[in-house]
């Protein structure tokens, strides 16, 4: 084989496996603890939490393009393996009451079966009580599907929120949130601005924007710093506030 040859097959190679084993920026994923095994999916990447036995933090981004159906939705929750210490199973949720609370949803996972696949490893699964999960959890959901056909492009983070002592369910133990937690960011060259939501692990009554927060606040609950690749101004300046007329 021609040297010429063998160089292009190389850098087209080099490019397939780029686009294969990852496919957003990193953008707004939170910096990595050092407490944590983190994990890099294809359709997401996540810090996972022994002692809880499920992510910190699920970080994704989601375009409009992603939201055309490829591929239908299965319930098959699998564990991770890429989690060495191993994630928690159906045993643990087996008539426990609780749901298996998707942190990044399968209906952001319809662009393939890859895709669709991750979004049921247990390692983006919490403990959901029903009225939470098909409440006011689903509610955002659905309303980011609609930000993300006016923005194009979103970045979410979402996670779970514990208290120092909490109740577990399964024979591994897994913790049961005290909240949940969700950060959407708007980043492209004519606008950034971003919004979270902290919910109290209940049902939840009343519209969404009525458990909206500052990004800042949501980094004093949680510990993480959300935006950490982000110029230092621009970070500063969108997570002190926020306003409810873009997202309405």
């Amino acid at each position: 084989m021609k040297k010429g040859n063998f160089i292009l097959i190389l850098f087209v190679a080099g490019i397939v496996y780029s686009c294969s084993t990852a496919r957003f920026s990193y953008l707004a994923e939170p910096e990595h603890e050092a407490d944590s095994t983190y994990i890099n999916h294809y359709a997401y990447s996540l810090c996972y939490d022994e002692g809880t036995e499920q992510a910190k933090w699920v970080s994704y981004d989601l375009k409009k393009s992603d939201l055309v159906a490829n591929c239908k939705r299965k319930d098959s929750f699998m564990s991770d393996t890429m989690v060495s210490s191993q994630t928690a199973g159906n045993r643990d949720y087996k008539s426990k009451g609780y749901d298996r609370g998707h942190l990044a949803p399968a209906g952001d996972m319809l662009r393939n079966k890859r895709a669709m696949r991750e979004s049921f490893y247990y390692s983006n699964i919490s403990p959901q009580l029903p009225s939470f999960n098909r409440g006011i959890w689903k509610k955002l959901e659905m309303n980011i599907r609609e930000w993300v056909n006016r923005y194009g492009r979103l970045y979410i983070t979402c996670g779970p929120v514990f208290s120092n002592s909490y109740n577990t369910i399964g024979e591994d133990s897994v913790a049961i949130a005290d909240y949940f937690f969700k950060t959407i960011l708007v980043d492209n060259p004519k606008e950034k601005f971003c919004v979270g939501f902290l919910f109290p692990h209940i049902k939840c009554e009343g519209d969404i924007f009525n458990y909206a927060v500052t990004v800042d606040s949501l980094e004093k609950v949680t510990g993480l710093d959300m935006y950490p690749k982000l110029p230092n101004r621009i970070e500063k300046e969108i997570e002190s506030e926020y306003s409810i007329a873009p997202w309405k």
